[in-house]
């Protein structure tokens, strides 16, 4: 047995222990979310159109992360169309922001890895660095969102007569907590794996303005910004979604 399918088997069964059924939807979406980063990958390198996958694959990754990992189907629901909304809005910016630092393809690292390779295997390197970008920030945009809607739900649970603004009031304060917790697991996940990089930036003696303009380092300062962007757009977002959707269901209760 490897050491991946003994983490998993042990990740598995703490996922049932501690979450029960929607610790086992949980790591299935784990799993999912594994198959579908692999499809896309195979799908980009046989040459199917980037723009297209990218359509495709956003809700469905929204889908399994969302849906198979929350219990409650109201949240998933607002959850799914705030994340949803957010994601296409930051892909419009990582679009531009891609376009401006050109800081796509291969940089001077990977020479002695790829000696005798080709490094023009007939694929964009640009749309494969907004790819790469866009699925970077999904997972904290989903995140954001589902904590949010469950947050405003309990709210709402435990106090049916709270009004809008209050609940909205409420969303904010909630939001803070998201927001400062999102972005220290955001930056201290960087940290992490770009650590192995710095050290090799400090050995080589690299200038900061060389680190600034290594391509690597600039690829992961991006992801970091459109990741944080997403974060800060998704708690305002999500909190209009639901006080919306819930003054929207108190409405047709009333009618009927």
């Amino acid at each position: 047995m490897s050491t991946l399918v003994a983490l998993l088997i042990v990740l598995a069964l703490l996922m049932t222990i501690i979450g029960g059924e929607t610790g086992i939807r949980s790591f299935f979406s784990v799993l999912i979310n594994t198959l579908l980063l692999i499809l896309l990958a195979l799908l980009i390198s046989w040459g199917i159109n980037i723009p297209i996958l990218i359509l495709i694959f956003i809700p469905l990754k929204l889908v399994t992360i969302i849906f198979l990992g929350t219990h409650d189907y109201q949240v998933a629901k607002n959850s799914f169309y705030s994340a949803l909304c957010i994601c296409l809005a930051v892909s419009g910016l990582i679009l531009v922001f891609e376009w401006l630092a050109q800081a796509a393809g291969l940089g001077p690292e990977a020479g002695e890895i790829l000696v005798g390779l080709s490094q023009m295997p007939g694929l964009s390197y640009p749309l494969i660095a907004v790819a790469v970008a866009i699925f970077s920030c999904l997972g904290a945009v989903a995140e954001a969102a589902v904590a949010m809607s469950s947050g405003l739900l309990e709210i709402k649970k435990h106090n049916p007569m709270i009004t809008r603004q209050q609940l909205a009031n409420s969303g904010s304060k909630i939001g803070n907590d998201v927001l400062g917790t999102a972005m220290n697991t955001i930056l201290f996940g960087m940290f992490g794996s770009f650590l192995s990089l710095f050290l090799w930036y400090i050995r080589l003696n690299y200038t900061i303005g060389e680190i600034v303009n290594e391509k690597m380092f600039v690829n992961e300062i991006l992801v970091i910004t459109y990741s944080l962007i997403g974060v800060l757009l998704t708690v305002p977002l999500t909190t209009v979604f639901l006080t919306r959707s819930m003054v929207k269901h108190e409405v047709k209760n009333e009618e009927k």
